[in-house]
């Protein structure tokens, strides 16, 4: 595949300058290649391991457990925005998710039976696509991790408001240079 020195390719400005001019070239050689073969699944399989140790400590768990609650109590807020903005489509657009949903629970199925071994969606098509879709795929789980935990600090920010009896107009900085309802600078929820 390439030659690869032992060393990470942060390890010094000088290789990680190297390893950036090799990309292009890396990048054409990985992106059309799918790993289907025996080996490669014997591999993930020996790396993804058969024994599942108990590592989750009480405030692991906890910590869970509160963000379960919160998690869910933020969606509480998609009740007033239904009210508010959407109206009886809501009920056409919870059914829409629905479907997503349920084939997305039979995609998983169908993966799982056919590639046995721990892994998500990147490790599925890394195996069955190849890397350049598995690399698309995790830069979309990013994506949607980052909007999906803004959303849900920015509705914890409202329920600590609320619970404290202060409006949390009054935590948040406001741009006059950015149009209205993207001005609010919400500190309190990246430090949540």
């Amino acid at each position: 595949m390439g030659t690869h020195s032992s060393s990470s390719s942060f390890s010094a400005l000088q290789s990680y300058l190297q390893a950036l001019a090799q990309t292009p070239r890396r990048l054409a050689s990985r992106a059309p290649s799918v790993s289907s073969s025996y080996e490669e699944l014997s591999r993930v399989k020996a790396r993804s391991g058969s024994d599942m140790q108990r590592t989750l400590r009480w405030f692991d768990l906890v910590g869970l457990g509160i963000g379960g609650m919160v998690g869910a109590g933020v969606f509480v807020t998609t009740g007033r925005a239904s009210r508010l903005y959407a109206g009886p489509a809501i009920v056409v657009s919870y059914a829409i998710a629905g479907l997503c949903a349920l084939l997305s629970a039979f995609c998983y199925t169908e993966f799982a039976v056919h590639i046995p071994v721990a892994g998500g969606a990147f490790s599925y098509l890394r195996i069955t696509f190849g890397e350049f879709a598995a690399f698309l795929t995790g830069a979309n789980l990013i994506t949607e991790y980052v909007m999906s935990n803004a959303a849900v600090s920015r509705g914890l920010t409202s329920y600590m408001g609320a619970a404290m009896g202060i409006s949390t107009t009054k935590w948040r900085f406001i741009l006059p240079l950015l149009p209205n309802g993207f001005n609010e600078i919400d500190l309190v929820a990246p430090a949540i």
